[in-house]
Formats: C-alpha cells, structure tokens, sequence
C-alpha cells in the first residue's frame, strides 16, 4: 500500500484573507434564486459591433502574442482619448500599456514602485483588492477614512498620515462602493498636498465613464502636477459591457511606465490578442464611451425612482454603477447579516459595505448595483418593496 505523503506547510503571505465577500453573496443569490444586485457586473450584453470586430480579428488571423505593451492601434486608441478628454499627451510607445483588467494593473503598480518598509495610503472604503497588493509588496497599509455619510476625502487626515515612509496614495473616483465622486477642487488640493513629497499616486480611474448629473469626470491625468506622479488606470470591461474580458490599461509618465513593465512582463507578460485589435477598432467610434453617462443614469433615475417605493433610504449616487442604500428603517441587524438576510428571505442580494473595510466598520448601509436589464431592476424593486 502506497504511504500517504504529507503536503509540506508554509507561512502565508496573506494569512488574514479568506473567500471574499462578493464570492459569498453570489454563490448565496445563486443558492436561493435572488436578484444578484451584489456583485459589479452587467446581466445584458455588450454592442455585436464589439464582437463581429474581436472575432474578425480571430479570423485575420490576429491570434498570437502581441507586443509584451499592448498592440499599437490600441496604445494609439487609448493616448489619444485620454488626451481629447483631459488635455495629457501620453506617448503610445513608452507610457501606454495594456493589462489584464484593472486588477491587475493596480498590483503591477504596486509591485514595481513598494519595497518592504513602505507605506502606502488607502482611503476607506475601499475596493478589497489594495491592502493584499500592498501587503505582497512587503509594504505597511496606512488607512485613512473617508468621511462617514458624505465619503468625502478629509485632508487634514490624509496629510495627517504621511511620513517620511509614504511612498504612494491610492485614489478611486468614481468611487467604488459609495458612488461619489471627486470635484475638481479636491483633486487640486490633493495635488497640493503631495508637490513637496516623492509620493507616486495609483489613480483608479474604472468608471470613469460613469459620472451623472453634468459633473465631470476629473482624472488625475488633468492635472499636470498629479499626472507627474501617477499610475492611472482603466477598464475596457466596465466602460464597455464585458467585465469577464478582464482587459484594461494604464497610463503613466515614462520613467513610472517603464518601471511598471519590468514587473507586467513577468507576472502577465501580454494580453489577449484579438480582443486588443477588436477594441482598438471599436474605439474609433467615441459615442460609445461618450454616451456610457447618459445610459447609466437613466438607469440609475429608474432604479433610484423604485427606492422611493420601499423603506431603504438611497444615499448620493454621483458616479458608477453602484447605489448604497440605508437600511436603518427596516433593520437593527449588522450589515452582513441584514445582507444575508435580504438575499435569503427577499430574495435580492447585496453588499454590506463594512465589507470594505478593514475593522467591519457598521454604518448600516448596504451597497446594490443597478448595471443590470430594466426588467431585472423591476423584479427587484418589486421585493425590495416588501420591506
């Protein structure tokens, strides 16, 4: 009888992180036939044209590895529409790069600028992806809250928590999960704040096609101080319907750039091909980016406009595709719970936001996401409305 071998044991590198949150509430949803208004992704599809140009692209044969940064149409796509729309020539060759989804590139950043020892600044809450990047860096996570109930950035606590060991701050605007979004005064003021440091700024910039009400979308690479210093990145999955392409981008000053793919060479290496020829060939037509605000506010409008008919109060929703909503008229139960509960017993599943925070900080507000069909929004107001 072959003896049994033991697996060899070793120290985690990220020994306080489990399955996530999003993870849990869709298997939930799936388990018990709810409206899955928790994780951030679309139910209906993106534009055919999107996808008769990625497969003509298969078809021309456009299948094997492309350049390690990203093919040059879409490099060229990519400068010159963060340039019409925030004024910032990046140079396609040496300060575009193309990345497995957002995700990625944030890590990518993290990597080639943290050495052990460093801090970097996050503001919570935050997306649950920027403290274990930081943390497989070696770098030391220094969190720093956005104020509660309005999640505007505090700047005295921000210039609070930088020492002579800050070597970066994270930003998110759109922000994901409390739907606000960054004024151009704030912007300014966080540029301000760091001119007379060497703190690099990782931008994430996902939904930035996603900002309502005539306000616009005031990207770091507008402000030349801050886009001196900053990674700033996007998705092509959130801006056009296809979350599971998991493609996307960064831009950034060459020095910072050429630093960022020492590290994307080796940990993706290049992206999909035919996707990148397809995308570059989509973008040739703005609209479909330039009209995304328009499209996602109505559906916002409607779904906040449903809200009105139950007991869950809608905070802001100034950008992206999220609307937090507080439950403290129907529930006393924390946030995960009421959660669970509202997945289980409505049958409309939803996102706690203590979940994006480190301590489990309870606001009693949960976090819901209206990228979904009319009628799949209707179905769920129709429960939500139970309450």
């Amino acid at each position: 009888m072959q003896a049994i071998a033991n697996t060899p044991r070793f120290a985690s590198r990220l020994p306080q992180v489990g399955t996530t949150i999003f993870t849990v509430m869709s298997a939930l949803a799936q388990q018990h036939a709810a409206v899955n208004l928790g994780q951030g992704f679309p139910d209906f599809e993106c534009d055919p044209a999107l996808l008769d140009l990625v497969n003509g692209a298969m078809r021309e044969g456009l299948n094997q590895y492309p350049p390690m940064p990203g093919v040059a149409p879409l490099r060229a796509a990519i400068a010159a529409k963060v340039q019409a729309l925030y004024g910032r020539a990046y140079d396609p060759d040496t300060e575009v790069t193309i990345t497995a989804g957002a995700t990625q590139a944030i890590l990518t950043a993290v990597l080639c600028c943290v050495h052990p020892g460093d801090e970097v600044i996050v503001l919570e809450p935050c997306y649950d992806s920027y403290a274990p990047n930081i943390e497989l860096a070696g770098g030391v996570v220094k969190r720093v809250p956005l104020d509660p109930g309005t999640f505007r950035p505090n700047f005295d606590a921000i210039a609070a928590a930088i020492t002579p060991r800050t070597r970066a701050i994270m930003v998110n605007s759109p922000h994901n999960p409390s739907a606000t979004v960054w004024t151009a005064a704030e912007m300014q003021r966080l540029s301000e704040l760091l001119a007379p440091t060497d703190i690099l700024l990782i931008s994430d910039e996902v939904y930035e096609h996603m900002v309502f009400d005539g306000m616009p979308h005031v990207s770091a690479a507008s402000i030349p101080a801050l886009a001196a210093r900053s990674f700033v990145v996007s998705s092509f999955g959130k801006t056009y319907h296809v979350t599971g392409w998991k493609i996307g981008y960064v831009v950034a000053p060459a020095p910072l750039m050429a630093e960022f793919r020492k590290v994307h060479q080796f940990n993706v290496f290049t992206v999909n091909t035919p996707m990148q020829h397809g995308l570059a060939r989509f973008m040739a037509e703005p609209r479909h980016y330039l009209e995304l605000p328009a499209f996602y506010q109505r559906k916002r409008d409607l779904f906040r406009e449903g809200l009105q008919r139950t007991r869950l109060r809608p905070l802001h929703t100034q950008g992206s595709y999220f609307q937090c909503v507080d439950y403290s008229q129907v529930s006393d139960l924390p946030e995960a719970a009421f959660c669970e509960w509202l997945t289980t017993e409505i049958g409309v599943a939803a996102i706690p936001l203590s979940a994006f925070y480190a301590d489990g900080f309870e606001q009693r507000i949960a976090r819901l996401c209206f990228a979904k069909r009319d009628d799949t929004l209707q179905t769920a107001l129709q429960r939500l409305q139970k309450l």
